[in-house]
């Protein structure tokens, strides 16, 4: 069985991993993922990244 734990806002990465631990699952796989601002200038659509969320996948240990 699968889960995703994402790294809350003023949660450090250990604390996730902890977090984890408490609720029996390992990590396998981590995932960034940016986050943009939509901006406009003369008519264009520029994206610029502001953020990263990073996205852990755990397994249910045994």
């Amino acid at each position: 069985m699968k889960k995703q734990f994402e790294v809350q806002e003023g949660e450090t990465i250990q604390q996730c991993l902890e977090r984890m631990s408490r609720e029996g699952y390992r990590p396998v796989r981590r995932m960034e993922k940016p986050i943009f601002k939509e901006e406009k200038k003369k008519g264009e659509t520029n994206y610029i990244p502001i953020a990263q969320k990073i996205v852990f996948q755990g397994v249910k240990e045994p």
